[in-house]
């Protein structure tokens, strides 16, 4: 009999999991770990879900096709148009993209750092992870270089890669790589045979909305796979539903055939309410597209806040262009952390932050980082309230660092940051 494959749990949702067993333990402490975004659903999107609560049939495995011309005008509007009938709706980008390694096959070239679930799938498909560095300050798109040397000696090893995976605006780093970068990209999959699976859950939660990040599928429309969900930008992540958009030509209707194929065995539709919901959401009327501004603002001003307690003690940190996330460095308090802390690595620096300060984040380990780094993620998604009440406050305020509530816990960074770098 042939022995399970060892499964970890996600490193997110284990940090998230230990923070709420301390906190029902009435310790306080502050989630910078798990990058769900605290914010309220919009009113609209949950009249819709009501609305649509009769909806029991099962459906087509690929979604409904008012739900798939949704997706394909709304990657349409970002000149990337698409036939609706190679769009994929799933249970989450998640299982799309766990999906999708299955569907292409192969080794799977992820980058380093990169979110924490692309390497666990890509083993939990029967694939081997292919890790290749990223350029300085452009997250989640391996050095095109670096990629063409790790895949050739991954073949002159014996080794099949058919997969690259990208992450535009990026997961952990809340960088985003050059359009240059992106092309370049592109070409090394075009001359080696790679598909290109493109996530891109983070593009409508870029901060300068003329800095957008291009997509691998601008360059090479042949051979890209691209995956986004209402998870961030609606903060709809409970509600779990993403979609895929398959490149139109003999590879994308080979991989969209045995994407339908895997999903038909193993989520057969995705719920109906939710598709229903996500078919409004897709075609942005106003009031969406107003929610995603105000939730944009909101990130860009607490996450940069953030940032400059970070940098004010010293660590080093590459400007966030998206997301919610930071990256920092401590690399300059190494000594220091060692002296003082007995702090050698990522993963010793976090329990500290942890078991000290109450401070729960992830270290690069948990991203591809070798343990000697030290690196740390830190997501500032949950600091926008308790209630529904601040939450919806945070979202329409002009200065959402001043509301009480997030000032308490950036300066609670401030003070935690300041006693572990000041000796």
């Amino acid at each position: 009999m042939t022995a399970p494959m060892p499964v970890t749990m996600s490193a997110t949702l284990a940090a998230d999991e230990a923070l709420a067993r301390r906190r029902r333990a009435g310790e306080q402490v502050l989630s910078l770990a798990g990058g769900e975004i605290g914010l309220p659903v919009l009113p609209a999107l949950r009249e819709r879900l009501a609305a649509a609560a009769d909806r029991n049939a099962y459906g087509p495995v690929a979604g409904s096709p008012a739900l798939r011309s949704a997706v394909a005008g709304y990657w349409g509007r970002r000149d990337l148009a698409i036939d609706p009938g190679l769009v994929v709706c799933g249970p989450g980008s998640k299982p799309l993209l766990f999906a999708l390694l299955l569907a292409v096959g192969g080794d799977v070239v992820v980058p380093v750092p990169s979110w924490v679930s692309y390497t666990a799938q890509a083993r939990l498909a029967g694939a081997r992870p292919i890790p290749v560095r990223t350029r300085p300050g452009e997250g989640g798109v391996p050095d095109p270089a670096a990629l063409r040397e790790a895949v050739a000696l991954a073949r002159a090893a014996g080794r099949d890669p058919r997969c690259v995976v990208v992450t535009l605006p990026d997961n952990p780093t809340g960088t985003v790589a050059a359009p240059g970068t992106v092309e370049r990209l592109a070409q090394a999959a075009r001359d080696l045979d790679l598909v290109i699976v493109s996530d891109e859950i983070y593009c409508d939660l870029v901060f300068d909305p003329a800095d957008r990040a291009v997509s691998p599928a601008a360059f090479a429309p042949e051979r890209t796979v691209v995956t986004t969900g209402l998870t961030k930008n609606l903060a709809l992540g409970g509600w779990r539903l993403g979609v895929a958009r398959l490149p139109d030509g003999p590879l994308g209707r080979e991989v969209h055939a045995r994407l339908v194929g895997v999903a038909s065995q193993i989520w057969s539709s995705t719920a109906a309410p939710v598709q229903a919901v996500a078919a409004y959401a897709f075609d942005e009327p106003p009031e969406v597209v107003g929610y995603v501004a105000a939730a944009r603002r909101l990130h860009e001003a607490v996450v940069r806040a953030a940032a400059e307690r970070f940098t004010a003690i010293g660590a080093e940190l590459t400007p966030v262009r998206a997301t919610c996330y930071l990256y920092p460095d401590f690399e300059p308090l190494r000594d220091h952390l060692a002296r003082t802390h007995d702090v050698h690595g990522a993963h010793a620096l976090a329990t500290l932050l942890a078991e000290r300060h109450g401070v729960g984040l992830l270290p690069g380990t948990a991203f591809g980082e070798d343990d000697s780094s030290l690196r740390i993620r830190v997501a500032t998604s949950r600091l926008y309230g308790e209630t529904e009440a601040e939450r919806f406050e945070a979202l329409a305020a002009d200065d959402p660092t001043r509301l009480p509530w997030i000032k308490a816990s950036l300066d609670r960074i401030a003070e935690v940051l300041t006693d572990i770098a000041i000796p």
